[in-house]
């Protein structure tokens, strides 16, 4: 756990979070400031930078976060229509908080490109 790391300490639940996912590797709830009608975040359990650095120490681990996405997107009822998940790594990649972490989106017609 990184103790000023804002997801490690809703792992911790020191700050609530509305989960809809736990398993032993991974936490997902829901985004505080959604981008579409469903936009759930998917983190490991713990602190891991990003994509390069999941990779770089435990391969098998966005596997899971992403298996998790998927599994995710059929429970909220997106896999018929459709959604997109979204992995911001580094700055100039968007990635604002520094935990990796897998964004669900859904709900609605999702434009192209994203930013």
């Amino acid at each position: 756990m990184s103790p000023n790391c804002i997801f490690c300490r809703i792992v911790a639940g020191e700050i609530p979070a509305r989960l809809v996912h736990e398993d032993e590797l991974a936490v997902a709830f829901t985004d505080a400031a959604p981008q579409a009608p469903v936009h759930v975040l998917v983190i490991p359990r713990r602190h891991v930078a990003n994509l390069l650095a999941a990779h770089d120490s435990d391969p098998q681990l966005a596997a899971h976060l992403l298996a998790v996405a998927t599994d995710l997107a059929r429970h909220l009822g997106l896999a018929q229509r459709g959604f997109r998940i979204v992995v911001n790594t580094l700055e100039d990649g968007g990635q604002s908080v520094p935990h990796l972490h897998l964004h669900l989106l859904g709900g609605r017609a999702l434009s192209w490109p994203p930013g």
